[in-house]
């Protein structure tokens, strides 16, 4: 029986050199590929993949967004995050999503091709060094809202920007950046932001 593959990368140079590995296994056939997160169910409703390669950071939709979008709409398909930032934080939240696995892409060939075997049949399949680093991380210590406020302050934006996009009062917006910041042991925004995203909590 073939495996039908979907790959999901936005660097089409390694969506290619993944594709070109993955289809020389007699049982692997990679039948999609798509270069952006948001178009990764219409692609898995359209080619019927077993299982979904994706990776983390894409325009539109990043893969762990993209897990649990499968995970609603097309659940027959399993997904297997293939990323090259491999941080604690993206593994326990591409679990949580739905992904039955998660590896970085310098994996070998033959390891990412029993990856894909694994998740398959229904195994979860995780990056043995993430995993003893997510024990020794734990879980992100930001709230949701916490979570939201640094991501929207991401690029600088002053608080007023900030409170209007979440709908949220300057005086919340500065409550929630100061409590992030106290949790991350960061001086400043930017700090916070730059500790979340190093965690892959963001």
């Amino acid at each position: 029986m073939t495996i039908r593959l979907l790959l999901a990368d936005d660097q089409a140079l390694v969506r290619g050199a993944l594709a070109a590995l993955l289809d020389l296994e007699p049982d692997l056939s990679v039948v999609a590929e798509v270069g952006r997160g948001d178009e990764v169910v219409a692609a898995a409703r359209e080619h019927t993949p077993d299982v979904a390669l994706l990776d983390v950071e894409m325009p539109g939709l990043d893969g762990i967004a993209a897990a649990a979008a499968l995970r609603a709409e097309v659940p027959q398909t399993r997904v297997l995050i293939v990323t090259t930032f491999g941080r604690p934080g993206y593994l326990r939240r591409a679990l949580q999503a739905g992904a039955s696995g998660f590896v970085v892409k310098d994996t070998p060939a033959r390891q990412l091709a029993d990856a894909v075997r694994r998740v398959h049949a229904g195994l979860r399949v995780v990056d043995p060094t993430l995993a003893a680093d997510s024990l020794v991380s734990g879980e992100s210590p930001l709230t949701d809202r916490e979570t939201d406020v640094l991501r929207a302050a991401r690029d600088g934006a002053p608080v007023a920007s900030i409170a209007a996009a979440l709908f949220l009062s300057a005086g919340t917006v500065r409550n929630h950046l100061s409590s992030a910041i106290g949790k991350t042991g960061a001086s400043t925004r930017a700090e916070a932001v730059r500790a979340a995203e190093s965690h892959g909590w963001l």
